[in-house]
Parts: C-alpha cells; sequence; structure tokens
C-alpha cells in the first residue's frame, strides 16, 4: 500500500505492476469511512482492511467465506528487495515451492491450496514465454502443456508482444472462484511451470486430483491455508501502528 516518491516500495517490483490502481482505492476509501466513525477511528489496521476485503473478494467470486483474524498492525517500511523473497517465481519446481512455504508453517497441502486462487486473475505474457518459445532447444513448447492450450497462448501472446497484455490464470471460469483450476492441471492447462507442476510431480499429483473432484476439499484446505497465510508476519502489540494514511507511514 506504501508509496514511494523514488518507484522503491514494495507495489513499485514489476511483480506487483499489475495489481489494480482501483483496488488500492477501494482499500482506501475503506479506511477514510471507518475513521469517519469516532468509535472507529485510527482503529481499524490498513492490513485488516486488506485481510477482510480478500474474504470478501473470495466470496463475491463465488468462493467460500471464513471468518478473518484481526488485530493486526501496519508496518513502517515497503521495498521492492522484500518481493523477491516473498513471492514464489513462475518457474519454482515443487521443491522450492515447498521450501518458500514451509518457514511460515504452511505445508504442501496448504501451498497447493493457495496456488488455487489462480482461479481468479491473470498473469502477462512474459512470465510464461519461455514455455511456448524457448523451452529447449529440441522442444520449443514445454510438453507438459496441453497442445490446443499451447497454440492458443501463442496466438495471445506472440514473440513481440505488448507486455501489457493479460492472459488469465484460468482459461475455462476465469472470473469464478471454484476448483477449475485443479481440473486445468489435469488437463496440461496449468499457465505457470510452477502450477503444472503440482499435477506431473508425483508427490503432489494425489492433492490436486482430490480438489479437482471435490469443491468442499479444496474449500475446507483453501480456508485453512489462507488463515494460517493471514498470520505470517503480523505485528501486534506495540510493534508497527496503525497507519492514518493507508499510502505513507504516520
Amino acid at each position: 500500500m506504501i508509496a514511494s516518491p523514488n518507484n522503491n516500495a514494495e507495489k513499485d517490483h514489476p511483480d506487483n505492476l499489475s495489481l489494480a490502481g482501483d483496488g488500492f482505492d477501494t482499500v482506501i476509501k475503506a479506511k477514510a469511512a471507518l475513521d469517519q466513525n469516532a468509535q472507529c477511528r485510527n482503529k481499524v489496521s490498513c492490513a485488516d482492511i486488506l485481510a477482510l476485503a480478500t474474504r470478501d473478494v473470495i466470496v463475491l467470486a463465488g468462493g467460500p467465506s471464513y471468518t478473518v483474524e484481526l488485530g493486526r498492525r501496519d508496518g513502517r517500511t515497503s521495498t521492492k528487495a522484500s518481493v523477491q523473497r516473498k513471492l514464489p517465481h513462475p518457474e519454482f519446481n515443487l521443491d522450492q515451492l515447498n521450501a518458500m512455504f514451509a518457514p511460515n508453517g504452511l505445508t504442501q497441502r496448504d501451498m497447493i491450496a493457495l496456488s488455487g486462487a489462480h482461479t481468479l486473475g491473470f498473469s502477462h505474457c512474459n512470465r510464461f514465454s519461455k514455455r511456448i518459445y524457448n523451452f529447449s532447444p529440441r522442444t520449443p513448447i514445454d510438453p507438459t502443456l496441453n497442445t490446443q492450450y499451447a497454440s492458443q497462448l501463442r496466438q495471445m501472446c506472440p514473440r513481440n508482444v505488448d507486455p501489457t497484455i493479460a492472459i488469465n490464470m484460468d482459461p475455462t471460469t476465469p472470473r469464478i472462484f471454484d476448483n477449475a483450476y485443479f481440473k486445468n492441471l489435469q488437463q496440461g492447462k496449468g499457465l505457470f511451470t510452477s502450477d503444472q507442476v503440482l499435477f506431473t510431480d508425483t508427490r503432489s499429483k494425489a492433492t490436486v486430483n482430490e480438489f479437482a473432484s471435490s469443491p468442499t476439499a479444496f474449500n475446507n484446505a483453501f480456508i485453512s491455508a489462507i488463515t494460517k497465510l493471514g498470520r505470517v508476519g503480523v505485528l501486534t502489540g506495540t510493534k508497527g501502528e496503525i497507519r492514518i494514511d493507508c499510502t505513507r507511514p504516520n
């Protein structure tokens, strides 16, 4: 949320440039509405508003509702450099994915459930272009990709594509929070290597199959995982602050 005059804040990292500006505005408006109420003024953090907004977007898109744990305080720093340590890379394999989530108390099952959030949202062509053009000298297209899907991606993402073109993460129901993501993986339609590997690696394949066959199993696992994720790096007590303005520290 923090803005930077020298474009060095977390939101300025290339991985975050697709975040919608009106999404930030929604959080800012929610904060302003709360602070207009004398009983709520300076008592609700921007971090808690983000956590609540996440839940509400999931519900509005048809996903499960869940209780959001509250009481977070806002951090005072925001840097581009921190993003690389927090976000999985599109080319990660299963070991790399597990290694990123495990230190935060998240299991492989948690990681797979959270990956299911890719049932919503989009990516840009440069994040997966290697899979459809330069996978290897002998095999230009990643053989784990569905052939028809790879052809569609090539049509949407020619070699010299406009880098701002957005491609849905879920090619079937991109605006609905459902378990289609896992059904897509079964058909070779995971957009990132880090998506498709969940099905191609035998250690995670069974969980993908479970979530693909049972929306209830996926929803329950997702609620558990996102609740755990909401506890990572939380500031409470005298740590951090409750920002007056979400775009800058007090």
